[in-house]
């Protein structure tokens, strides 16, 4: 029998989904019964692997549910898809990558699979199914409020309405914590972790926080992080540059390991004792390390290549 693969194109509210070789594909919704019906259209299935394009977020919940089933899935990289769908003249720059093209990916480069050990595969079940029946009360809860007229049930709604939406924020970040720290995207999590002054903290915060790093230029990648410098002028007065803008816990995590970087990682150590030599301010030098640091994550992961390689 073939071995089966699975690509997933992740929207906000819903899952479109293509299987190969059979050439299937079929939709269903981003909400808790439709990932329950796309689990029980895959399980009979001798799948080989469910690849699923990292969307800035709206993945985590999909991947979790079907890691959390048994099944076995990997987050791809948009950028890597694009650029094998341009190798084969499949797709222009700019068209949209969809479900047939991740799963033609999946089948063709067999991304690297590590299976989620017994017990995390049963918490992100737990975790997938609570997060469930949580969405299920707060829509039982809205429904309930548009046929209450007195103003101490209303509040009384809203009260626990209030409660749930925190409680299921909390489930979100949870699962969002354990998968990001799952096989799913182990991967990419081990090419940053390559350069020294990037922890398993820092290296998820980008992955989470930053999702189109190694798919932008540098100082596209730089202006998102808020580490591209600008200067303030007016007329032929031209004052200091300065950073600012962008993505303020992306630019806190930089700042940590660029502090680290520039004290532990060879080469970033000696970039950052050239600046102070030349004149810069420690602050002014750690700030430019921070961007430096940024730009060889962003080959990094664009390259698919791990620190030591990428200086080899």
């Amino acid at each position: 029998m073939d071995a089966i693969y699975v690509g997933i194109d992740v929207s906000k509210d819903r899952l479109d989904v293509a299987v190969r070789p059979s050439g299937e594909s079929f939709t269903v919704g981003r909400t808790g019964a439709g990932i329950d019906d796309l689990i029980e259209r895959l399980k009979p299935l001798s799948i080989k692997l469910v690849a699923i394009e990292a969307t800035g977020g709206f993945e985590t919940v999909v991947a979790a549910g079907l890691a959390g089933a048994g099944l076995p899935v990997v987050v791809v990289n948009p950028a890597q898809v694009r650029a094998f769908a341009q190798a084969l003249g499949k797709r222009a720059k700019t068209d949209p990558i969809d479900a047939a093209v991740i799963a033609h990916f999946a089948e063709a480069t067999k991304p690297r699979l590590r299976q989620l050990p017994d017990a995390t595969t049963q918490l992100l079940a737990d975790l997938v199914a609570r997060r469930r029946q949580i969405v299920e009360m707060i829509a039982a809860e809205s429904q309930r409020a548009r046929h209450v007229t007195l103003p101490r049930l209303k509040k009384s709604i809203a009260r626990l309405r209030k409660a749930l939406e925190k409680e299921l924020s909390e489930l979100d970040d949870d699962i969002s914590d354990h998968v990001r720290g799952s096989p799913a995207w182990a991967e990419k999590e081990d090419l940053l972790a390559s350069v020294p002054g990037i922890g398993p903290t820092i290296a998820r915060t980008l992955i989470a926080e930053l999702p189109e790093l190694g798919s932008l230029d540098r100082r596209q990648i730089a202006a998102l992080a808020g580490l591209a410098p600008w200067t303030r002028q007016s007329g032929k007065w031209r004052g200091k540059s300065f950073i600012g803008g962008g993505r303020a816990s992306v630019r806190r995590a930089l700042f940590m390991g660029a502090m680290v970087a520039a004290r532990h990682n060879p080469t970033l150590k000696l970039f950052r004792d050239k600046l102070v030599a030349a004149g810069k301010n420690k602050l002014a030098a750690i700030v430019a390390v921070a961007r430096k640091l940024l730009t060889i994550l962003n080959a990094i992961l664009r390259d698919k290549t791990p620190w030591q390689l990428k200086i080899a």
